[in-house]
């Protein structure tokens, strides 16, 4: 394994015991007392400067009282990110689809408590209005081509290119008037995960 990697491990190791110890308000002399590790060692091990051994590690995870796997926690979360060229979104078949409305997904998130859908919307002469959406959760619609008169609940909002709409999903809402063609918007829901 490479150094560099090894060292990654040991700072994420040593700042997860520290912000532990601190968030408990226990200092670095009872922790070391309590864990029978001498205080240069201990602050060796939250610096980074040197690799704990298991036993080591199962010493402070007793004394501070929680699961060896505390300390592991930030270095094995994953970061996601999705990476779509221009004209490439995943085109998704939604409640608007049989209206004409294209839908291309640009992103999404497997990992997040919240779901984020951010689509890439298009309108053209073979869509028909349609101001009867409803769904959980938040919406963000910025429009980047093109005219449409938005309704949201009782409210109708003319949009043109720059113009952004940010709402209750739980209203209905929708394209009331689509005033010039073709119409792109970006759209993002927000709302929290199902499952």
């Amino acid at each position: 394994m490479p150094a560099d990697r090894d060292n990654t491990l040991e700072a994420a190791v040593g700042a997860q015991l520290k912000a532990t110890r601190q968030g408990m308000g226990v200092t670095l002399t009872d922790l070391a007392r309590t864990a029978s590790v001498s205080v240069g060692m201990l602050s060796k091990i939250e610096n980074g400067q040197t690799s704990p051994s298991l036993g080591t590690l199962q010493s402070l995870a007793t004394a501070l009282n929680v699961p060896i796997a505390t300390f592991f926690a930030k270095f094995d979360e994953k970061r996601e990110a999705t990476f779509v060229k221009a004209g490439n979104g995943l085109a998704i078949e939604r409640r608007g689809s049989s209206k004409g409305h294209l839908y291309q997904l640009l992103g999404h998130s497997l990992r997040s408590a919240t779901q984020v859908e951010p689509y890439l919307i298009t309108l053209d002469e073979t869509s028909d209005a349609y101001p009867i959406f409803q769904h959980p959760g938040v919406e963000f619609i910025y429009l980047l081509e093109g005219e449409v008169s938005y309704r949201h609940g009782e409210e109708t909002y003319e949009l043109q290119p720059g113009d952004s709409l940010f709402f209750d999903a739980e209203a209905l809402h929708g394209p009331m008037e689509l005033r010039k063609l073709p119409a792109v918007y970006l759209s993002i829901i927000v709302k929290p995960r199902d499952d």
